[in-house]
């Protein structure tokens, strides 16, 4: 069985769905708005995964400096 990464699979989705939307949506207006929306969606999960793997980041930044 295959092991995927729920981040990776979640990066593929929103790729999927911008080739769809490219495909499918003929205004130039709309399609590049929801392009952004999915933009914005794979930043938050890259940033939420970041958040998720080292949620007290800053303290351990003091930690080693002092």
């Amino acid at each position: 069985m295959i092991h995927v990464n729920r981040l990776v699979a979640a990066l593929i989705a929103y790729a999927v769905l911008g080739v769809l939307t490219y495909l499918t949506i003929t205004d130039s207006t709309i399609r590049g708005i929801t392009f952004a929306i999915l933009a914005l969606l794979a930043v938050k999960s890259i940033l939420r995964r970041k958040d998720v793997l080292h949620p007290d980041g800053e303290k351990d930044a003091d930690k080693a400096e002092g």
